[in-house]
């Protein structure tokens, strides 16, 4: 075990908080956690040997999905839903 492992834990667990806030406030802060812990995370994946294809894939599936929910997100907060006035 090397001491770096512990991050290949932490990154998903900022993930699956962000994916998972049921606070609309704390939205944008999780994202941006997981997101700059992915980063770290591939960074390090970088400077290590070895074969670490499946990790670096989940690291490039956790970002793509972490800008869809931001931009989810943004555009949630921008266009408030549509009221209908039908009464």
């Amino acid at each position: 075990m090397t001491p770096l492992q512990p991050l290949a834990h932490s990154w998903k667990d900022l993930y699956l908080a962000a994916l998972f806030e049921p606070d609309s406030a704390k939205m944008a802060e999780r994202i941006a956690e997981a997101e700059r812990a992915v980063v770290v995370r591939a960074r390090e994946l970088f400077h290590i040997s070895g074969d670490h294809i499946e990790e670096e894939e989940a690291l490039d599936n956790a970002m793509y999905a972490l800008r869809a929910l931001r931009n989810t997100y943004h555009c949630a907060k921008e266009d408030p839903p549509a009221r209908s006035d039908a009464a």
